[in-house]
């Protein structure tokens, strides 16, 4: 068997009286892996831990065979887009990713190279030459994940990739997160909707409150949540146009607008993000800014895995 890419054992980390990641042990293997749980779980905590940012309370862990920990060589092998973002606005996205690509090594005339290759890669190029501080939050994540990927590293560590991304933007990102794993690398992927994490792998790991509950194939647990309505919040310009047309899916079971908004129930998310992805490449149905779930989606998983 390969060896993991992550190791981890009886990893824990604390924050005064606050348990953030509870005796969590863990092998990760190559390829691509999604970490899926609630808000709050733990998941920031781990791939913090993961990516050298923070020092365990207790136990250990190995990224690609070496300790990870005040191991500076070993951080050049690991890609990472945080779920926060911190850019100096008034610099362009390719001279911010040009001046990383410089910290990290790279001669000047390299790093301007690799820098619009991976602006091309996650679909900035046309406003690679614009202020960060005009792009809006779906460029931010590509902008944070062009990043990531620009020193081509061994593994990619992603910490909520898809949020607040339109249909057009989320349907890029997974694809570049998907031709990552073709490539022959690995990549740890979280999210808290399931539905997004199966997208991309059929490899996950349950967490939940600092501890993980089960690892495995995602189509083992995929019967467990689907007799439950999935919940889906779609931001458009125009969300009674919107709601017009969703109305006219069958696996939509109901619907309601909010604060510029649909809010839509589905108990077939596969066809609806398709189909929604579709209506959002047209102009038939109005722009489409950004699609979000809420954690209630997973919240029949984890009480099932939790009596069980």
């Amino acid at each position: 068997m390969s060896s993991p890419v992550i190791a981890a054992r009886r990893l824990s980390k604390w924050y005064g009286q606050v348990i953030g990641l509870n005796e969590v042990t863990v092998a990760i293997p190559p390829g691509i892996s999604g970490l899926l749980g609630p808000n709050g779980a733990g998941k920031s905590t781990l791939l913090k831990l993961v990516t050298g940012q923070l020092k365990p309370s207790q136990g250990e862990v190995r990224v690609l065979g070496e300790p990870i920990w005040g191991n500076p060589a070993a951080y050049r092998r690991i890609g990472y887009c945080p779920d926060h973002d911190a850019f100096y606005e008034r610099m362009t996205g390719r001279d911010w990713l040009t001046a990383l690509l410089g910290l990290g090594g790279f001669e000047a005339r390299r790093a301007v190279l690799v820098a619009g290759q991976a602006l091309e890669t996650v679909g900035l190029a046309a406003a690679a030459d614009r202020k960060i501080g005009s792009y809006s939050k779906g460029m931010r994540q590509r902008l944070k994940l062009g990043q990531a990927i620009a020193h081509e590293p061994e593994l990619l560590v992603l910490d909520e990739p898809l949020a607040g991304l339109d249909p057009l933007g989320r349907r890029r990102v997974i694809d570049v997160i998907k031709q990552w794993g073709r490539d022959g690398r690995s990549v740890v992927v979280s999210s808290h909707v399931l539905h997004e994490v199966e997208l991309m792998t059929s490899n996950i790991l349950l967490l939940n409150n600092g501890r993980i509950l089960a690892e495995g194939n995602v189509h083992q647990i995929r019967d467990l949540i689907d007799e439950h309505p999935h919940t889906v919040r779609i931001s458009a310009d125009d969300p009674r146009r919107l709601a017009r047309h969703l109305l006219g899916y069958s696996h939509v079971i109901a619907m309601q607008l909010q604060d510029g908004a649909v809010i839509a129930q589905t108990n077939r998310p596969d066809a609806f993000y398709a189909e929604l992805t579709a209506l959002a490449a047209g102009d038939e149905a109005g722009a489409v800014r950004d699609v979000t779930s809420p954690d209630d989606n997973l919240q029949a998983v984890f009480s099932y895995l939790v009596k069980h």
